[in-house]
């Protein structure tokens, strides 16, 4: 078997957009380029911001642009037994602590200032469990395939939250379990989570977990300017196969990998053979913004 294993983890909060397919199309060729393995995993571990049937109109934007991913697919509502169990290992060896301020208390710092390292400022009110930040290696220093040597202090990010005041899990914690847990070994995403990857780092040296590699995509653009989001109402991916085609293309153009331009109109099928033969992401452009115009075709 071979040892690369990748994965795309969208949040089911509304269907994909533009951005989401650049992010899900490129790791899904790193994975078959390499002929590795992809995983498909919904971090489905805020209820509130998932309406019913986004995961599975996900799961049909995905077919209809011809990216199946391996095995079964993975939600995260399932695995709170998993992130209960990690947290109480970073609580024993003092690494994770129960927080009781509302971000209204400390609006006036940049990041958390840890008033609760050392005991609860409000016995007795509802607590988050936080990461002490400023234990454990720091500066973190890795590799990014396109950003290159990257080192961050996660002390000056603050103390990220792991479990909320509301009873979810976060997103940082979970994260890091699932990654393990699957054996990822390779992860493709958008550079909105670059700086995510010390805290991400932490974890895993706290927990003694792998550290998979990093490649961080270029932030796509609207008209406006504002990175693609659901919460920008960006619009919606199509669900059919013929529709797809055109955007399946534009998304290589983003991806900086050159498609003829015969190929636009291509079946999915032929257009991501021809991808996965030519996939060389030492061609993408380390710049964080990509405009939408740029990728016209």
């Amino acid at each position: 078997m071979n040892a690369y294993r990748g994965r795309f983890a969208p949040t089911p909060s509304g269907p994909l957009h533009f951005g989401s397919l650049v992010a899900a199309l490129a790791s899904f060729l790193d994975a078959r380029h390499a002929r590795g393995h992809w995983a498909l995993r919904i971090e489905d571990i805020d209820p509130p911001r998932c309406p019913p049937g986004a995961a599975d109109t996900i799961l049909r934007q995905l077919e209809a642009f011809g990216l199946h991913w391996d095995g079964r697919v993975r939600y995260q509502q399932d695995r709170g037994q998993a992130y209960a169990e990690a947290l109480k290992r970073l609580e024993a060896r003092g690494l994770a602590y129960p927080c009781s301020c509302s971000r209204k208390q400390w609006r006036e710092h940049p990041v958390y200032p840890g008033w609760c390292r050392d005991g609860l400022e409000e016995p007795g009110k509802p607590v988050a469990w936080r990461l002490r930040s400023d234990l454990g290696p720091r500066p973190i220093r890795w590799q990014d395939r396109l950003f290159g040597l990257q080192t961050l202090d996660p002390a000056a990010l603050g103390d990220v939250v792991l479990k909320r005041k509301d009873d979810l899990w976060a997103y940082q914690l979970a994260v890091v379990v699932d990654d393990a847990d699957q054996g990822i070994t390779e992860v493709v995403r958008g550079a909105d989570l670059l700086d995510n990857t010390p805290w991400q780092r932490q974890l895993q040296h706290a927990l003694g977990l792998p550290e998979p590699r990093y490649l961080h995509l270029p932030l796509i653009l609207g008209d406006d300017g504002q990175k693609l989001s659901k919460q920008n109402l960006a619009p919606p991916l199509p669900a059919t196969e013929p529709e797809a085609r055109p955007l399946l293309h534009r998304a290589l153009v983003a991806l900086d990998q050159a498609p003829p331009a015969e190929l636009a109109s291509a079946p999915a099928t032929e257009q991501l053979a021809w991808a996965i033969a030519h996939w060389d992401p030492t061609r993408l452009r380390a710049e964080l913004e990509r405009p939408l115009r740029d990728t016209a075709v």
